[in-house]
């Protein structure tokens, strides 16, 4: 427990520092800004793997599946890699939101900010749920893995569907039965007052508009990381991380996305293979270097077919 208190609590100082000392006054993130912080958060998050090591190696957190400090840095690591490519299709999400709402690009860290607060929230009940379940009820983990499967099929098959409009979501329709909603922007906040009545800004639309969407991607997230262990900490920890390093990724990559094409198809082999294991975990399991093996190399190779791609067109 005094390791879990001391992670969260350095997360929520890591935000504090963010919003309160580095981005205290709202301003354009460049890309060279935001690829200095991508860099900065991918290095911590592996980093925190050799802290994982030693924790496991001094017992200084409870080990449930009994597995060695090896094995717990490499499911540590492989959860990570496969929280951050599920995130890629965020990226896109965001980048529409923020487009159809009209928000500054000043002001769209903080949105991100907040987001991000309470991603960890949801993202650690369900966490938490779907441990509990998958060691209480074995047989989940074919459910979490026929879900999976059935995720990679949808994406590998569907058709041209018309562009996301967050103005006709369902999301945004509730917000207005509750507050009335402004087209205009005060400045970096959420709520503005017009002839003595409260009403909500683009920016606080877009704000639950993302935790919505990302509730729907932790759906597929969520029970991908599940199949490589039910350690609490270890799926707590590389997701909490992967979602930590996303705003800067999406300052980065959110005009260069185009250029992979093919990431999406990684995506979908990433998706089937963690579907597979969890439906076969209780008559074989791979070993740990597969699992890490495979979406290292599913990955690279996406990036490099989409650049290959790009050069000869």
């Amino acid at each position: 427990m005094i390791v879990w208190i001391i992670f969260l609590a350095t997360i929520f100082i890591f935000l504090a520092l963010d919003l309160g000392v580095f981005n205290k006054t709202p301003h354009i993130i460049s890309s060279k800004e935001a690829g200095v912080w991508t860099g900065v958060w991918v290095s911590l998050s592996f980093t925190f793997s050799v802290i994982i090591n030693w924790l496991y190696s001094n017992q200084y957190i409870a080990n449930p599946t009994g597995i060695t400090p090896s094995e717990a840095m490499i499911k540590y690591i492989t959860g990570y890699l496969i929280e951050l490519s599920l995130s890629i299709d965020n990226i896109f999400i965001i980048a529409v939101i923020f487009a159809s709402f009209k928000i500054a690009q000043k002001y769209q860290h903080r949105v991100l900010f907040w987001g991000i607060l309470g991603a960890i929230v949801f993202r650690g009940l369900m966490i938490f749920f779907g441990v509990i379940l998958i060691n209480k009820f074995s047989w989940m983990t074919y459910l979490f893995g026929a879900f999976l499967l059935f995720t990679a099929f949808k994406m590998l098959f569907k058709k041209e569907e018309e562009d996301f409009d967050p103005k006709k979501s369902f999301v945004y329709r509730v917000i207005g039965k509750f507050i009335p909603i402004t087209t205009h922007t005060e400045k970096e906040h959420f709520f503005t007052r017009i002839n003595g009545i409260n009403h909500a800004t683009p920016l606080f639309v877009a704000l639950l508009v993302i935790e919505v969407m990302d509730m729907l991607f932790a759906l597929d997230s969520v029970p991908a990381i599940l199949a490589i262990t039910s350690d609490p900490f270890l799926v707590f920890s590389s997701n909490i991380f992967a979602i930590l390093g996303l705003r800067s990724m999406y300052f980065f990559l959110a005009n260069m996305l185009e250029k992979f094409s093919f990431l999406e198809y990684s995506l979908i082999a990433i998706l089937t293979f963690v579907g597979i294991k969890m439906l076969v975990v209780h008559y074989y399991k791979f070993p740990e270097w597969v699992s890490l093996g495979f979406i290292g190399l599913a990955l690279v190779v996406g990036i490099v077919v989409s650049m290959r791609r790009k050069d000869t067109l």
